[in-house]
């Protein structure tokens, strides 16, 4: 008899907060997942897949009960298949429970002739991250349980998330019986830096895998790890879904950035050859009571008691150390009292004595197996390793994975905002020459609209540069002389000093991009990058007033990096960085540090590092507090206008909700 599990991972894209437009979708994903052969038993969705993950707010106008859900999805199925035949969901939503929100997993049997669909579990999502980009705890609470539960094929469990960040919950599933975990996430891609042994792929994505293969290995289970794709707010979801074997082996992986539905067939009898070539869920199950009545002590608060050697004991070998032969001490407390007296510390052992070793012991080492040429002088060569001192993220990228990246970053932005063209300003530099090299790797040649805006003492090589990529790239363009407003405001001010006339500049180029995008339904894209963003170097409502950024988490040497990969031409890569709002100005030159210096110190800043850590690793001190007196001194160019909070609804504060939602 065949007994093995079909099994089909769907990396899916919701549109953020639209329910019924995604739960609509998934009739044609039931009516695909219904023609496959062979025919999966059951189907994972990611955390959230529904309604997408950063809601904040929003969480509350999203979350269902768990009947109310599955009876959606129950109806949807019935209507997209013809077959009585059942078919098993796991999908993570929000679910509102007991007077309470949790971000939760139901796991369903839909189909089979049955009118209602029959709920087989619920997952609650214990640890909920609330650092970095994180806020979850703030708008939902914490479940309590890992429990494993009974399906048509097998027992299984699921974990959500940072739930498999712990290592203890996947053990306590598989104690509980379970051969299969779901693991259902939403975990945004990080990390740009080069993998030369893991290949072109986010940073966290790559722990995620070793996660997963540990999961599997150290317990002999199958795990399905399902993420997301798509883009929240800047945060871009990797997809790049696994399915793990029971010896830690990558048995299928979905692809970067897109949806796919990715099946396959697994031998429950792997599990039986897994967990006999390594034991280690028999040997745990042997060892857990004790371990167990450790945790207990730990809890207590109790002191451990050493022992060795030959010193006297009570007891026999099971019975611990300070405990009488005939049963636990007196005040040992039980896993109740634990709760209760969580603090109360165990009274003190007796003194244990220590046993000599015999001289006989000394004199009879090591007789045997001696080299006789040795005389027990000669020296051992002594190694010594390099300083092995943490360090901030690497400056270095892999280009091919940040392009990749940041091409689904703006399809995904333009898709959901509902633009099909974009309009960049083209200065001939770098930054704005890697950015319509994106935009139009992502939308087409023909949908980017490139604009130069000169004014009369610009460099004329800006112009020339900017010809070069719109040459190259094949995009519309339009050159628009912005001299005549600008001087029309500056007549006023005759005694404007050039830093004022730069902003004006600045400014006035922004309302030529944004109305250009007005007249062409074209959505601005944004230059900056990060360099530029922590030093406060840019036009405040300027600059940065497009709203939406591929470079802006780059610093310049990454955007050079980028550049190079792109074939961005070497004249625009090579030279000297420059706003071009001042004859003669360049970046460097302001800054009074190259681009190079400053990337260096502001990674170390910005990761944690203090500048006085930055002076112990060598790094100029002076330097260090001319890049750390700009950095704290911009941080109101980096958020929107100051707001007086009079109510308990102020907006970004206690009303919140995302800018996609």
């Amino acid at each position: 008899m065949d007994r093995s599990i079909h099994l089909v991972v769907i990396q899916f894209k919701p549109r953020k907060g639209d329910y019924a437009a995604n739960l609509a979708r998934l009739g044609g994903i039931f009516s695909q997942i219904e023609s496959l052969d062979p025919r999966p038993d059951v189907a994972v969705f990611a955390e959230t897949a529904l309604t997408g993950y950063f809601v904040e707010g929003g969480v509350r106008d999203v979350a269902m009960t768990a009947g109310a859900f599955a009876r959606d999805l129950h109806a949807r199925y019935a209507s997209a298949v013809t077959t009585p035949r059942t078919l098993d969901v796991c999908i993570g939503f929000y679910e509102v429970w007991n007077n309470a929100f949790y971000n939760s997993a139901l796991y369903v049997t839909l189909g089979g002739g049955s009118a209602e669909p029959i709920i087989r579990h619920v997952h609650r999502k214990l640890f909920l991250p609330t650092y970095g980009l994180f806020d979850e705890e703030r708008f939902v609470d914490r479940g309590f349980e890992v429990r494993a539960f009974d399906t048509q094929w097998g027992r299984a469990a699921v974990l959500i998330c940072e739930d498999a960040w712990h290592s203890l919950t996947g053990t306590v599933a598989a104690l509980d019986g379970a051969t299969m975990l779901f693991v259902v996430s939403a975990s945004p891609a990080r990390g740009v830096w080069p993998r030369e042994d893991e290949g072109p792929v986010p940073a966290n994505l790559k722990r995620w895998e070793r996660l997963a293969r540990d999961i599997a290995e150290e317990h002999g289970v199958f795990v399905a790890l399902v993420n997301l794709v798509g883009t929240e707010g800047g945060k871009t979801f990797s997809g790049g879904s696994i399915i793990c074997g029971p010896h830690g082996d990558v048995r299928a992986r979905a692809p970067l950035w897109e949806e796919a539905i990715l099946t396959i067939t697994l031998d429950p009898q792997d599990l039986t050859r897994a967990r006999s070539d390594v034991p280690l869920l028999t040997d745990l199950q042997t060892m857990m009571p004790h371990l167990m009545r450790t945790v207990d002590r730990i809890q207590a608060g109790e002191r451990f008691v050493l022992s060795y050697d030959d010193a006297p004991s009570e007891g026999g070998p099971l019975t611990p150390a300070g405990a009488h032969a005939d049963g636990e001490r007196a005040d040992a407390p039980s896993s109740e009292e634990t709760a209760r007296r969580p603090n109360e510390r165990a009274k003190p052992a007796k003194k244990v004595s220590r046993a000599v070793r015999s001289s006989s012991d000394k004199q009879s080492r090591g007789k045997a197996g001696i080299d006789p040429s040795h005389n027990g002088n000669e020296t051992i060569p002594v190694l010594r390793a390099a300083d092995s001192r943490s360090g901030p993220p690497p400056l270095e990228i892999d280009p091919e994975l940040t392009s990749g990246w940041l091409v689904s970053f703006l399809r995904e932005e333009f898709e959901r905002r509902g633009f099909e063209k974009a309009v960049v300003g083209l200065s001939g530099g770098v930054d704005s020459a890697v950015t319509a090299y994106l935009s139009a790797q992502a939308l087409g040649k023909d949908n980017v609209l490139a604009v130069r805006m000169p004014y009369r003492t610009s460099n004329p090589d800006s112009l020339a540069h900017a010809q070069l990529v719109i040459d190259k790239l094949g995009t519309q363009s339009r050159t628009i002389d912005i001299s005549p407003a600008v001087d029309g405001y500056l007549a006023n001010e005759p005694e404007a000093d050039p830093a004022r006339r730069g902003n004006v500049m600045a400014r006035e180029r922004m309302i030529v991009l944004f109305d250009q995008s007005a007249k062409c339904h074209a959505l601005p894209v944004g230059t900056g990058n990060k360099t530029e963003r922590l030093l406060g170097y840019f036009t405040w409502h300027a600059d940065d007033s497009p709203p939406i950024n591929p470079l802006g988490d780059l610093f310049k040497t990454q955007v050079w990096q980028l550049a190079k990969f792109l074939g961005v031409p070497e004249v625009i890569v090579s030279k000297p960085a420059s706003a071009d709002l001042i004859e003669g100005q360049t970046d460097e030159g302001d800054f009074g540090i190259s681009y190079a210096e400053a990337d260096k110190i502001l990674n170390w800043l910005v990761s944690g590092y203090s500048p006085t850590a930055l002076s112990s690793r060598g790094f100029d001190p002076n330097k260090v507090e001319l890049v750390r007196k700009r950095l704290a001194g911009t941080h109101w160019k980096r958020k929107l206008p100051t707001v007086a909070l009079v109510s308990p609804t102020g907006i970004g504060e206690s009303y919140l909700r995302p800018v996609d939602y």
